[in-house]
């Protein structure tokens, strides 16, 4: 393994501990696929420090448990931001 990935794959992983952000927006701050941020973590993390990788399992594994819980959320917010535009957008003016 090429020590500049050695050297990513443990920044990302001590991004993942410090924020406990999730695999996309860990990889929107590093500017690299979801793929490379995964492959780093599950595949080559382990050879690099076994301890590092079960850490930063646990908090990817917590938030895919709460992953659901999230989009839920969203959609909830997406939903609502909506009906409150039409009922602006539909208000009539009173009559005279």
């Amino acid at each position: 393994m090429q020590n500049y990935i050695r050297k990513r794959a443990v920044k990302v992983a001590r991004h993942i501990l410090q924020t406990s952000d999730t695999v996309r927006r860990t990889a929107e701050v590093f500017g690299i696929s979801k793929s490379t941020v995964h492959k780093d973590v599950s595949e080559r993390l382990p050879r690099i420090s076994e301890e590092l990788a079960e850490e930063v399992r646990s908090i990817l594994d917590r938030n895919k448990a709460e992953r659901h819980l999230r989009g839920g959320e969203a959609t909830r917010k997406k939903y609502a931001q909506e009906n409150q535009l039409l009922a602006t957008t539909l208000r009539v003016p009173p009559v005279c």
